[in-house]
Parts: C-alpha cells; sequence; structure tokens
C-alpha cells in the first residue's frame, strides 16, 4: 500500500497500535494486535492509493466508499465510508452499503400496493403507516399519536419550542433537518429543476412538482378507509379522518371556549387572540398567522405564478384550494352534506352555518350579547359576534385598507385582488367569486326557493329574505333605531346602509373607475352595466336578460298579469 504525505521516520500512533513508517512509505506493524493487522491486509489488498498529508486530512480510498481519516493532535484513526457517487458519508459500513441501494434497484416491494424502497426500513414505516393505520406512540402532553417512533420524537421538540437546525444563511430554525433543507433549497436555491410538462409550472422540490401534477391527473391516491373520501395530500387525509371519524375536539381556546380535533387548529386560532403572525416574507413586510396565507401571498405578490390549471376550461389560479372549489362548478359536487337533513354544500363553512341555523334549538343557544340580545350556541361564534360591537376587525388585507371580523369573509375579499371569478353559471355565462352567489344566482334559472315561513305561504330564494320578512310581516318589530333621525329597520344591514345618508360614507369602490357607492350591490350593477356587460338575471319565459334583480321582477310582473297564450308576444 502506498502513501503520499509528509510522513518522518517517526512512529505515529494509530488508536494504540503503533506503525513504522520509513521513506519508503513500507508499513510494518509493530504490535501483536493480529485483528488490526487482518484488517490492515483487507485494507491494503487492492493496491489502492491513499493521499495522507497530516493528522488533519482525510485518506479516501479509490473504491469510493472507505476513508481512513486522521484526527488533529492525538492522530487516530477514525473510518469514513463515502459514498462515490453523491458524497454521502457514514461512520458504519452497514450504513454504507444501506445507502448505497438508493442509486440501484429498489429491492423491497410493498405486496399490497406498488410502492417499493430501497431500505427494508422504509418498506417497513410504509405498510405501518399506509396500510394498518395504527398509532401506537402518543404525546403524553396533548395525546397526538403517530404511527412512528421517530414521529412522536420531532412531535415533542413542538412542546419543548426545541429547533435544533438552524440555517447559516438567516435565522430560520426548524424542529426537522428535512423541514431545513427544503428552506434553503426554496430560499436561496434559484434553480428549479422540476417542471410540468403539462403548464410550465416549475418548483425546487420533487415532491411538490408531483403533487401539482395530480391537479392535472386528477388523482388522490390517498383514500378513507370509512369512507369514500380521497385526498391530494396524506396531510388531507389525515385532517379528513380526525374531523369526520373522530367525534371528539379535545383542544380548546381558554380565551373563547373554541373547540378542534386537531392541535394545529388551536395554534392557529390562539393567533386570533395574541396577534402573533410568525411567518414573514423575505421580500416585503408582510405577515402571516398561517404558513399557507404566506405562500399564497408569495405566489400572488411575487410570483404572479398561476400554477393550477382547470382541464375543462383553462381557468388558472394560484391556489390549489381555488382550483378545487372552482371544479365543483363544473361536477356540481357538493361533499359537505348535512346529517339531519337532505342539504349539501361545496364548502365546509356553509355547512356549518346551516346546522347552526336550522338545526340548532335556541335553547341550546347557551351563550347570549348583553348588547342585543343576539344567542350562539358557543363562546367562539359569540365572540365573533361581538366583533360587531367593538369594532374589532383583526383579518386585514395587505393589499387595501379592508379588515374583516371573519377569516373567510379575507379569503373571499381577496380574490378581488386577482381579478379571478372561479365560479360559472353553464346556464348563461355568469360569473362570480363566491359559492354562494352561485347558488343565489341559480335559483333565478331554477325558480327555487327553498326557505318557506312557517306562519304563511311566503318562500323566498335567500335565507336573509326570509328573516327579512318574518319580522316585517308577523312579529313587527324594528329593534334597530337610527340615533340621528330615529328609523327604525328590522335588521342590521338596512340601519348600516341608513346611516349612510348621514355620514355620506361610500365604502365600495370600483376598481375600473371612479364610481362609489353606499351599498356594494350598486357597485355590482354598475360594474355589469357599464364595464361587462353581464346581465345574468334571465326571464324563463321568454329569455329576457338584464343585469338588475328589480328589472326582472318588474318584467316577470308583466307575465303573470297577462293571460298566456301562443300569440302572446312579450314587450319588454
Amino acid at each position: 500500500m502506498l502513501f503520499q504525505g509528509k510522513y518522518s521516520e517517526d512512529q505515529e500512533t494509530h488508536s494504540g497500535t503503533s506503525y513504522s513508517v520509513n521513506k519508503t512509505n513500507n508499513i510494518e506493524e509493530q504490535t501483536a494486535d493480529k485483528g488490526w493487522q487482518q484488517d490492515l491486509e483487507k485494507h491494503t489488498s487492492n493496491d489502492q492509493t491513499l493521499n495522507c498529508t497530516g493528522s488533519d486530512e482525510e485518506v479516501l480510498l479509490q473504491t469510493g466508499v472507505q476513508s481512513h481519516t486522521l484526527q488533529e493532535g492525538s492522530h487516530v484513526a477514525k473510518h469514513t465510508y463515502i459514498c462515490w457517487k453523491c458524497g454521502y458519508r457514514a461512520e458504519q459500513r452497514d450504513h454504507i452499503f444501506k445507502h448505497m441501494r438508493t442509486h440501484t434497484d429498489e429491492p423491497f416491494k410493498c405486496d399490497q400496493c406498488d410502492y417499493s424502497a430501497a431500505l427494508k426500513s422504509h418498506l417497513d414505516e410504509h405498510i405501518i403507516v399506509k396500510h394498518t393505520f395504527e398509532k401506537p406512540y402518543m404525546c403524553g402532553e396533548c395525546g397526538y399519536r403517530v404511527a412512528l417512533k421517530y414521529q412522536l420524537s420531532q412531535h415533542m421538540k413542538t412542546h419543548a419550542g426545541e429547533k435544533p437546525y438552524k440555517c447559516d444563511q438567516c435565522d430560520y430554525a426548524g424542529a426537522r433537518k428535512d423541514k431545513l433543507d427544503k428552506h434553503v433549497m426554496v430560499k436561496y436555491t434559484a434553480e428549479k429543476p422540476y417542471m410540468c410538462g403539462e403548464c410550465g409550472y416549475r418548483t425546487a422540490v420533487k415532491c411538490q412538482l408531483s403533487r401539482h401534477m395530480r391537479t392535472h391527473t386528477g388523482e388522490k391516491p390517498y383514500k378513507c378507509d370509512q369512507c369514500d373520501y380521497s385526498a391530494i395530500q396524506k396531510g388531507h387525509l389525515d385532517n379528513h379522518v380526525v374531523r369526520k371519524h373522530t367525534s371528539e375536539k379535545p383542544y380548546m381556546c381558554g380565551e373563547c371556549g373554541f373547540r378542534t380535533a386537531v392541535r394545529y387548529q388551536l395554534s392557529q386560532h390562539m393567533r386570533t387572540h395574541t396577534g402573533k403572525k410568525p411567518y414573514k416574507c423575505d421580500q416585503c413586510d408582510y405577515s402571516a398567522v398561517q404558513k399557507g396565507h404566506l405562500d399564497e401571498h408569495f405566489l400572488r405578490k411575487h410570483t404572479n405564478e398561476k400554477p393550477f390549471v382547470c382541464v375543462e376550461c383553462g381557468y388558472r389560479t394560484a391556489l390549489s384550494s381555488s382550483l378545487s372549489l372552482h371544479k365543483r362548478t363544473h361536477t356540481g359536487e357538493k361533499p359537505y352534506k348535512c346529517s339531519q337533513c337532505d342539504y349539501s354544500a361545496t364548502q365546509k363553512c356553509n355547512l356549518d352555518q346551516h346546522v347552526l341555523a336550522k338545526h340548532t334549538d335556541e335553547h341550546e343557544k347557551h351563550y347570549a350579547c348583553e348588547d342585543c340580545g343576539y344567542r350562539a350556541a358557543n363562546r367562539w361564534n359569540l365572540a365573533q359576534h361581538k366583533k360587531k360591537h367593538t369594532g374589532e376587525k383583526p383579518y386585514k388585507c395587505d393589499q387595501c385598507d379592508y379588515s374583516t371580523v371573519r377569516k373567510d369573509q379575507l379569503n373571499q375579499h381577496s380574490i378581488k385582488h386577482t381579478g379571478e371569478k372561479p365560479y360559472m353559471c353553464w346556464e348563461c355565462g355568469y360569473r362570480t367569486t363566491h359559492p354562494s352567489n352561485l347558488s343565489k344566482h341559480m335559483r333565478t334559472h331554477t325558480g327555487e326557493k327553498p326557505y318557506k315561513c312557517d306562519q304563511c305561504d311566503y318562500s323566498a330564494a335567500q335565507k336573509c329574505h326570509l328573516d327579512l320578512h318574518v319580522i316585517t310581516k308577523h312579529t313587527g318589530e324594528k329593534p334597530y333605531m337610527c340615533g340621528e333621525c330615529g328609523y327604525k329597520t328590522a335588521d342590521t344591514t338596512s340601519l348600516t346602509i341608513h346611516k349612510r345618508t348621514h355620514t355620506g360614507e361610500k365604502p365600495y369602490k370600483c376598481d375600473q373607475c371612479g364610481y362609489t357607492a353606499a351599498q356594494k350591490g350598486s357597485v355590482d350593477r354598475h360594474v355589469m352595466m357599464k364595464h361587462t356587460g353581464e346581465k345574468p338575471y334571465a326571464c324563463g319565459e321568454c329569455g329576457y336578460r338584464t343585469a338588475v334583480k328589480s328589472h326582472l321582477s318588474r318584467h316577470t310582473n308583466k307575465h303573470r298579469t297577462k293571460p298566456s297564450s301562443a300569440s302572446t308576444v312579450c314587450v319588454t
């Protein structure tokens, strides 16, 4: 074995074994330790050339699998195994052999699906997570359960606040190494080598490309074993199982009584009380309560990318959630179903509102507002309601001065800045930013009036119309009064609009001209009449169309007052 380096004739100590190194670099063992002699013979048997330049250098073998590290000072031999393909290092021989399988075929195959792995341990983990659903490891702090022991160790760091993996380019720290690796790749690697062949979307992370491709293929590989739900991402399936098949909601907010089945949702909720926004944009001063909000902001503001595309109509969006909601306009899917009646909705928040309104008795609404008598079924809803009195609007738009009491309202508002109208009527082409608006619009085609008065035969297309009917026709109550002029009304919305006649406030602005209005409906009509030419309200009798709903009502009255006949001509 030939050494090329700065060795003297003096003996060097190698882990307690003395070697004599002469000027011709011949090594003669000076100890009776036969184990070391055998190792040395194996180490030198393949005419391998080593480069040793001193006690702090590595001696690499031509096989690319082993190195002989000489520690500075004591010059103690230490074996390090290096992968010649990628530079991976290991101190144990079996670790390097396991690693080398990642560069060859994957011999360990799952007998229940087409998954394969380079290491048997990875296959074992796959079977536990994917095919058994066992979660034997439980956190003693919060009851969180996982399938694998190392996952519990990672979870425990969230309680300890431990974040041992620190970025050397900024102050980011993570509880897991893979999170740090992803952070470095996304933030400090300009390359985005993974590209979608369908739409050109590029990403720095391979798994993100895999998830993105499912938006084109419609593949949802993660399936619930208790119902027919399936998801693009495993995290979505986990959340579904907890929300739908676990009735427990062990996580409760001590401030307002909000309860949830998912711990991270409680963490996110608590930030609405503390105002903490830990996720900060590195290109502007935007910060967010949730990482998903920061990701959405980054896509909308700093990339203008819209990687998610509808294969049916070409609609593009920056958000996968917007695409999922949009697709339901094609399929008519309403996955959120009421367990007490046949109501179904495209979004869970709509179902929650339905259950509260229709299936929650007044005696179950234990929480009352001392300002106006409003009653709620839980403290969280009451807290949301009280913001109307205090004027608190914690959810603020980062693009304008809009703020609101509810997060879902902010999400809907944000769509206005993107110009997206993902919900479209296939009868007439009407488009809107909100699914509830589309549902209301569709009733102009079907004539459906699902909200029925239990005191007379009145029915309405919208619940707010029924509520107003009951107050004005059957109770006569007008609890809301203007302090300026004594005007009284049955609903808060009318009072708010009325007050603007005193203040002159016109908060609704057209983004295409200088028009402003006191009511949102006025701006909507203005936009349709002046800028888009849309006429979403259609007569089912003769095809008459208009941009103003009241015009349609007046028009349809003409049909009711005239006897129908084959020769009747509709005059508009």
